[in-house]
């Protein structure tokens, strides 16, 4: 894939949305392409997280583990999606697996590299922290409001 390439294919994800081109040509110096056959896993439930993904093509699972067993599905991502996003901010471990539905095409931004670019170009790498808050904040919310419809009807069963 050439940069350009690349950079089209960040700004096909709303992590990179109001990037300028100099902005994803910044991080798409930095991405690397993985390839991930149908079946294997971009990352594993409850390991520790040192990268970004955006998926360029394919379409990837996302499961949880059951506490009996077996594994279900809580999500699905396709090209144009990003995962994992906390992870180039700081190591954490994954609340989910991600595994190839199909033949996926990945560009993954690890930690180690955001964290050597972040010196050179502070003002790019402030924007991407900003970037993942943003997406943070929007699941808390999310949360938050799943937490008090849960709370709801356990009052009302009660």
């Amino acid at each position: 894939m050439t940069v350009e390439e690349k950079m089209e294919a960040l700004g096909a994800s709303a992590l990179f949305a109001d990037f300028t081109d100099t902005g994803k040509r910044i991080f798409a110096t930095i991405a690397q392409e993985k390839r991930a056959p149908a079946g294997s896993p971009l990352f594993v439930e409850n390991m520790v997280g040192e990268a970004l993904y955006v998926v360029v093509s394919g379409e990837v699972r996302l499961t949880q583990r059951r506490p009996e067993g077996g594994d279900r599905e809580v999500g699905q991502a396709g090209p144009g999606d990003h995962l994992g996003e906390l992870a180039v901010l700081a190591p954490s471990v994954r609340l989910v697996s991600a595994v190839a539905r199909s033949d996926c095409h990945v560009l993954e931004i690890s930690q180690r590299d955001f964290l050597a670019l972040a010196p050179q170009k502070p003002q790019a790498c402030l924007k991407l922290a900003t970037a993942v808050a943003g997406v943070l904040a929007r699941r808390a919310g999310d949360a938050r409001e799943l937490l008090r419809e849960a709370l709801v009807r356990s009052q009302q069963g009660s």
